[in-house]
């Protein structure tokens, strides 16, 4: 039985009955890649939302404040004093390339997962799902 878990490990003991070819064994591979790369992106998704939190948090603050003061916005590694509606501006177009990353991000994942739905499709054909085990266990996130 080929096994799948989670942690994109994967592993095949056939039964007597059943052959498993180099092709087959490469599928399974790949899928056990595929699996790991989600949880890669995933975290990286993760990580982004909340970049995009702390943005609107930013956006909701920058409201508050006197239009005549001086504000700080980090660019890279410098500091530079803006006055409120060019640090709006400037978080606005931040919120939107963050955005577009997430966007970015998400549409690697379906894609991803796309092509894991393939092989399975394949594989359960060709194995069955009493000597495959192809389920990623984080399926419902």
């Amino acid at each position: 039985m080929a096994k799948v878990d989670s942690k994109g490990n994967g592993t095949f003991q056939p039964d007597a009955d059943v052959q498993i070819t180099y092709e087959d064994q490469m599928k399974i591979n790949q899928f056990a890649n595929h699996v790991a790369k989600i949880e890669d992106l995933k975290e990286d998704l993760k990580a982004k939302k909340g970049e995009l939190t702390n943005i609107d948090e930013a956006i909701e603050e920058i409201e508050l404040i006197d239009e005549e003061e001086k504000i700080q916005f980090l660019i890279g590694e410098v500091f530079i004093l803006n006055n409120v509606e060019k640090t709006q501006k400037l978080l606005q177009q931040s919120k939107e390339r963050k955005e577009q990353e997430i966007a970015d991000i998400e549409s690697k994942i379906n894609a991803i997962q796309e092509k894991m739905t393939n092989l399975k499709s394949h594989l359960y054909g060709k194995f069955g799902t009493k000597n495959i085990y192809l389920e990623n266990d984080d399926d419902d996130e």
